[in-house]
């Protein structure tokens, strides 16, 4: 009798164990959020999410989840996310068309959000022009965030695009407490104007994703360049991964072995993506895409079921 007593108890802790393991996985389960903003990037940050990287859904009725206070014009275009070494979530924005400085700021959740900083990476070059589309990368072997963008300086490079007054060129800096900075150094160049840098790891090689600007002869493209070396030495751009449109903005979902790169198709006001598996033939999926209305240029990044359970209930 207590024999059969305590196997019944034993049995019920195991069904109850496997209840809370099974709740367990599916509240950590992963899923894809897409930071962006809409129109001038005026009212800030604006997230979606999807379960297979196709049908992305708005949240908080596509309404504003931070609205940008940093820098001379309050933008927030091109909101960079990731998630960083220490669990938070760091963003980094344009916050004006023609400021040397960039945005940032960073949240446990990605509803409460700190103070927002107007970071000066580019106030030691009076001549810059801008600092466009911010991104980080984490670097696991040195311990420290790189963030990177595209600056024009006037007279810096030779001009090999006729039809431009714009010579781009992507920099970087590093940090490990966003508190203090390395000074600015070239990142990129080609000798072409290149803006809208994005970098993803594949093996030990570190591959750059780009918008060729050249305006004559007109590209307008998104291209690749690849290095073993996350802070420089990256090859020449391949040949175009996207086709006869323009195309800026990209940013790289990476699920299994299978690579999606999203962007601005913004002659045609719309959003597209391409897919490889192996990062030179380049299939187009914009047909099987679903976004919210308006999307502009922003990242994606995969959190738990658990984190945009709290999101959702945001209104």
């Amino acid at each position: 009798m207590y024999y059969l007593a305590a196997m019944k108890k034993i049995g019920l802790l195991i069904l109850l164990f496997a209840q809370l393991t099974l709740v367990t996985a599916q509240s950590n389960r992963s899923v894809y959020l897409f930071s962006y903003f809409k129109g001038n990037g005026e009212d800030g940050l604006h997230l979606a999410w999807s379960s297979d990287g196709l049908k992305w859904a708005s949240l908080k009725n596509d309404s504003s989840f931070l609205k940008p206070t940093a820098g001379k014009d309050k933008l927030m275009r091109d909101p960079c996310v990731i998630r960083g070494a220490d669990g938070l979530f760091h963003m980094v924005w344009t916050v004006s068309w023609s400021e040397r400085t960039i945005g940032y700021a960073s949240s446990k959740d990605l509803i409460h959000w700190s103070e927002q900083q107007n970071v000066p990476v580019m106030e030691h070059e009076p001549t810059a022009i801008n600092c466009w589309a911010p991104e980080i990368f984490y670097d696991e072997a040195s311990k420290q965030y790189m963030i990177y963008w595209a600056t024009t300086i006037p007279g810096r490079f030779p001009k090999g695009d006729t039809a431009s007054d714009k010579n781009h060129r992507i920099y970087y800096v590093t940090t490990k407490d966003f508190k203090t900075y390395s000074q600015a150094a070239v990142l990129y160049d080609q000798g072409f104007n290149v803006i809208d840098a994005t970098i993803q790891m594949n093996g030990n090689q570190y591959v750059m994703f780009l918008k060729d600007e050249t305006r004559y002869p007109p590209q307008k493209n998104l291209r690749t360049a690849t290095s073993t070396t996350l802070t420089g030495g990256y090859s020449a751009p391949s040949k175009p991964i996207t086709g006869n449109y323009w195309a800026e903005g990209p940013t790289v979902l990476k699920k299994g072995n299978q690579w999606i790169v999203y962007f601005d198709k913004y002659r045609d006001h719309k959003y597209g993506a391409v897919t490889s598996t192996d990062l030179v033939h380049w299939t187009e999926i914009s047909d099987l895409l679903e976004m919210p209305k308006g999307i502009r240029h922003g990242t994606v990044v995969t959190i738990t079921k658990q984190e945009l359970d709290k999101l959702l209930k945001e209104k």
